[in-house]
């Protein structure tokens, strides 16, 4: 059974660590995003997370992450969270992740690396495009995950 993916949650985009404060100027000022205060300090990547879209309601974000090199706590080069990737909230990570070992699909987890509940499941797919998959309400998405269940509600 394929997975139920909830939402495009962020789309994570890599830049050279000097490169940081300008690539942020430039989404702020040329694209009218607007950066999120509650992004965590994430140990050896500078860098920030951006809105997408209205404000007040919850949006989709982009993820400028500038690392110099592989962070030490990425698994490896290929392993590395700080690739260029794109991230999908799921319902329940551990399901998720019990149907990926019933379909057979490789990946890879992160634990605790955004916040304490945070479980983060990387595959890359056939063409080596980075997927990330976290349940929703767990990776700084409690504003979605509160949209979520209120369109879910009977009226």
């Amino acid at each position: 059974m394929a997975i139920r993916i909830l939402e495009l949650h962020h789309h994570g985009v890599r830049v050279p660590p000097a490169k940081v404060d300008e690539v942020n100027r430039f989404y702020m000022e040329v694209l009218g995003l607007r950066p999120d205060a509650e992004r965590p300090e994430i140990s050896a990547v500078p860098g920030s997370w951006m809105y997408v879209g209205e404000e007040g309601k919850p949006t989709t974000q982009i993820h400028i992450m500038g690392p110099d090199g592989t962070p030490p706590w990425a698994k490896s080069a290929q392993q590395d969270p700080t690739r260029f990737h794109v991230a999908l909230a799921v319902q329940d990570i551990q399901e998720t992740r019990a149907e990926l070992d019933l379909m057979g699909t490789s990946y890879w987890v992160i634990e605790g690396l955004v916040g304490p509940e945070s479980v983060q499941v990387f595959l890359d797919d056939p063409a080596g495009n980075l997927i990330e998959l976290h349940q929703i309400g767990t990776c700084n998405c409690d504003r979605t995950a509160a949209r979520h269940d209120s369109q879910n509600k009977s009226p």
